[in-house]
């Protein structure tokens, strides 16, 4: 299915909200809108960088001819970017804070195929492309991890899924290997006894996180934004992978809009 708005002019979505109270945040509010123009996606580009790269430590290796300090792939000319932006009290535009990429049916076409084909064999998943995207590169300022940032991310995503007639949402969820990855290996073996997917959309990972070696007894413990999905009905699709580069271990995760719980539809903007 072709996207229904084909520029992202024609999709944006504003809304606004409070900032977390705080001396330096105060009377400042957050606004989300979908990127128009080159150097609004390259504020997200150099947000991803600070997060993964002098944050988190991701070996990134954007393509030659990139200007310092931003993350590029070759994903990102085809994808959507959703931002967020903080706007002071006297309304003036500041920072993006956070921000998610959105690589469409459409999109994924000109790209020959989604980000989590290269790090999970996803022929299980041929039926359903045609009503999925792909949810990528979220992240969030560290001064601004409160929750209302990714809710109103949320809210636009459920708003622009809804307006296309999208149905599924993909994407990778990583979970640090700090630990050598004893923390990843111990949340798959306790999602996969209570939130695995059905077997026909199970897919296996291209370089697998070597998930039998790796057991210190610990219990598992997701990050946030998992918990955040797993808390909307989200479903994981098979075993980790894997990212050397950003030094995580990928889940294959997948959402279906239309089994969303009620408690939880808002959070998406469905009706």
């Amino acid at each position: 299915m072709d996207i229904t708005t084909a520029s992202p002019a024609r999709h944006d979505a504003e809304a606004a909200a409070p900032s977390p109270a705080s001396p330096q945040r105060r009377g400042s509010t957050l606004s989300v809108a979908w990127a128009r123009h080159a150097d609004e996606v390259r504020e997200a580009q150099r947000l991803r960088w600070r997060v993964f790269a002098d944050e988190m430590g991701a070996r990134l290796a954007p393509p030659p001819g990139t200007p310092a300090g931003l993350d590029v792939d070759r994903f990102d000319a085809h994808c959507e970017h959703l931002l967020v932006r903080v706007h002071g009290a006297d309304g003036t535009p500041g920072p993006v804070v956070g921000t998610y990429r959105v690589l469409t049916p459409a999109g994924a076409r000109l790209a020959g195929g989604l980000y989590s084909d290269g790090e999970f064999e996803l022929a299980p998943l041929a039926a359903l492309r045609g009503d999925l995207v792909e949810l990528g590169r979220s992240c969030t300022d560290p001064a601004w991890r409160s929750g209302g940032v990714i809710m109103m991310l949320w809210a636009s995503l459920g708003d622009f899924m809804q307006r296309n007639r999208l149905r599924y949402m993909i994407g990778c969820a990583s979970v640090p290997m700090n630990d050598g990855g004893h923390a990843a290996a111990a949340l798959w073996r306790t999602l996969r006894e209570t939130h695995l997917a059905s077997p026909e959309y199970l897919v296996q990972p291209r370089l697998a996180l070597p998930v039998e070696d790796l057991d210190d007894g610990r219990e598992a413990s997701a990050p946030p934004l998992i918990k955040g999905y797993l808390r909307c009905g989200a479903r994981i699709l098979g075993s980790p992978a894997w990212d050397p580069d950003f030094g995580t271990a990928d889940l294959p995760m997948m959402m279906d809009l239309q089994a969303l719980p009620a408690s939880y539809r808002r959070h998406f903007n469905c009706a």
